[in-house]
């Protein structure tokens, strides 16, 4: 995939626009059966989720890809200020009569029928700006704090109180963690990544220790096996669905425990649905899927000569990797329950407009590979 780096480019990266296809299909196949009990239960209506997915999420995430995909991805430099300046400002919408409150936080703005999540889109936009910020010649990041680690700890703090207030501290980990890899592939001091790493793991801690929902997931975590019928009860639930499937599944439709047992089938539990349906077969082949998309946006961006498409399918990569892991580990009971969905595949048509206007962008970059 040879090509002049001109406004047209080449080719996209055809591995790269397959795995997108094979995500998202998958993604709305396994929603129409993790849904569809809870659907026809709380609506008289199996394809409730289903539908309200491909019309707030698909359609309009077909609509940003194929507009991302033809916008010429350098001149997001000049727009990536205003955008991010655009995103945290409607994160203080959630504050206001907008504002949506569901299952104890304030993350949606309500418009019209449906409901926006505005933290989604920093998923885009904290990106560009670091990117386009990192690649300007004059920015000399290992030379001057001020013009480096400053603007880079300013806009983090600023983003992440708006998401704590909401709160959406898993947001906040999420993007930070991503941002701290562009930093650091950009060519940062290690002294500064070490000082904010230490910085949000004191910070992270004080939110857990003064949160009691948070305190509790982590106890919970630590205890391992303890009090299954309370504070423990999503995770072992979890654990049995998933354990469940054994190599082939029960068979597609037929999980016994997203209805009555298992909590947020549709959310952050799918990923147990998918293994007690699919079996570790199917639950594995999804894992490799995840993993073949991430190397994919690293092996492109390798081949990226300008610094700011090269540190924007990074920090792309790394927003998708670290989502998908802390999911499936959670899920799984290597880590802390999080909330963090699965990107693709998780109920939220938010998540799957901005996951499919991310990978638009990611395919038009893929256009200009030397």
């Amino acid at each position: 995939m040879l090509g002049v780096k001109t406004k047209t480019g080449h080719s996209p990266d055809y591995l790269l626009l397959a795995v997108i296809f094979i995500l998202t299909i998958f993604g709305l196949v396994m929603l129409s059966s993790a849904s569809s009990e809870l659907g026809k239960i709380r609506f008289n209506d199996s394809y409730y989720y289903l539908k309200h997915q491909v019309i707030s999420g698909l359609l309009i995430g077909l609509i940003g890809f194929f507009v991302a995909y033809k916008f010429y991805y350098p001149n997001y430099k000049k727009l990536a200020l205003p955008l991010l300046i655009i995103s945290l400002g409607l994160l203080t919408l959630v504050f206001t009569k907008l504002g949506v409150t569901a299952g104890g936080a304030t993350r949606w703005i309500r418009l019209g029928p449906t409901a926006f999540q505005p933290a989604e889109l920093l998923k885009i936009t904290f990106i560009l700006y670091l990117a386009a910020w990192l690649s300007n010649a004059k920015i000399q990041r290992g030379k001057s704090l001020a013009q480096g680690f400053l603007p880079f700890l300013i806009v983090s703090g600023v983003m992440a109180v708006l998401l704590i207030l909401q709160p959406a501290t898993s947001m906040v980990v999420l993007l930070i963690t991503a941002g701290l890899v562009v930093y650091f592939l950009s060519g940062a001091k290690l002294k500064y990544l070490g000082f904010l790493g230490l910085i949000g793991v004191v910070a992270l801690s004080i939110i857990i220790y003064l949160t009691p929902y948070r305190f509790e997931r982590v106890a919970t975590f630590l205890k391992s096996g303890r009090d299954t019928r309370g504070a423990g009860y999503h995770l072992n639930e979890a654990l049995i669905a998933i354990g469940s499937g054994g190599l082939t599944g029960v068979g597609f439709g037929d999980s016994r425990t997203k209805t009555n047992y298992l909590p947020a089938p549709i959310d952050d539990s799918i990923f147990a649905v998918a293994a007690e349906e699919l079996g570790f077969i199917g639950a594995g082949s999804l894992i490799v899927v995840f993993g073949f998309f991430v190397f994919r946006l690293f092996w492109i961006s390798r081949k990226i000569r300008d610094q700011f498409g090269r540190l924007l399918l990074i920090g792309f990569a790394s927003i998708i990797a670290i989502q998908s892991l802390v999911n499936i580990a959670a899920i799984s009971g290597i880590l802390p329950l999080t909330g963090l969905p699965l990107p693709f595949v998780s109920y939220g048509g938010t998540a799957l407009a901005i996951f499919l206007t991310m990978s638009g962008i990611a395919a038009n970059v893929s256009k200009y590979t030397s």
